[in-house]
């Protein structure tokens, strides 16, 4: 079961390096890490999240460190959830 990894930083001047250490640590390749310096207010814009989510298969795992990186609601989650079992 591959491990997908998604990184998220919400200005130009934060750094992603602790999510994406934290998320090699945790097995994810580097070829499966998609990462970005975007709000996340909107999936708008949010180029790295629909690569990862068009590279996602069945069986594999969609890896985060946190879920307000992935999404900002319960409602933005869900849709996630549904385009990755679509």
């Amino acid at each position: 079961m591959p491990l997908i990894g998604y990184a998220r930083v919400s200005s130009a001047g934060q750094s992603l390096d602790l999510q994406e250490e934290q998320l090699r640590a945790a097995g994810v390749a580097e070829d499966h890490l998609f990462s970005e310096k975007r709000s996340g207010t909107t999936r708008e814009g949010r180029s790295a999240l629909e690569e990862a989510l068009r590279f996602v298969r069945r069986g594999d795992v969609l890896l985060v460190t946190r879920l307000d990186r992935l999404a900002r609601s319960v409602t933005d989650l869900r849709h996630i959830v549904d385009q990755i079992v679509a």
